[in-house]
């Protein structure tokens, strides 16, 4: 087996999201860990652990959340972090961690359609952040859309949504 360990950080956001469990309407609720479903199939060669951060929607999101993250993550042993997270403010957090998190590899990656879903992007996205823990130094990056760039130079396109 390889010595290769990965630590994924849920925070939330729309690749957790599932149906609600009351009747009382239609909201999504963010459930357990996508990544725990994606990786049953994956039967992984690497070892991994899954962490719980938060679970909240992205935009709701704050400060003392981030700061909770950065903080989870620079104190834990683990140098290879993939984190679960919102799309709508992916990057700003991403960019957040640049200035707080030093000699990792933190890869950040989420989904615009719940990985529930059929027709999600989450398992395309998890495997790509999975494929590239592998070969990237330490930094901050992001994989989704089938890319992978470092925070600096990650974009999203606010008419697609498509991140590049």
């Amino acid at each position: 087996m390889s010595t290769l360990k990965i630590t994924f950080i849920q925070t939330g956001g729309t690749i957790d999201k599932d149906y609600p469990k009351t009747r009382n309407g239609w909201a999504f609720e963010i459930g357990d860990p996508a990544i725990l479903r994606l990786l049953e199939k994956l039967n992984p060669s690497f070892e991994y652990e899954i962490i719980t951060a938060f679970r909240k929607d992205s935009l709701e999101i704050e400060l003392a959340d981030r700061n909770q993250l950065a903080a989870l993550i620079q104190n834990h042993a683990s140098s290879i972090f993939i984190i679960t997270h919102g799309t709508d403010t992916l990057i700003e957090t991403a960019q957040f961690l640049e200035k707080k998190v030093n000699e990792k590899l933190v890869i950040l990656t989420g989904a615009l359609r719940p990985e529930r879903f059929t027709n999600s992007d989450a398992a395309l996205n998890i495997g790509t952040a999975i494929g590239v823990a592998n070969s990237l130094k330490k930094g901050i990056y992001i994989a989704m859309n089938g890319i992978v760039k470092s925070v600096d130079l990650a974009r999203r396109d606010e008419k697609t949504d498509r991140f590049y």
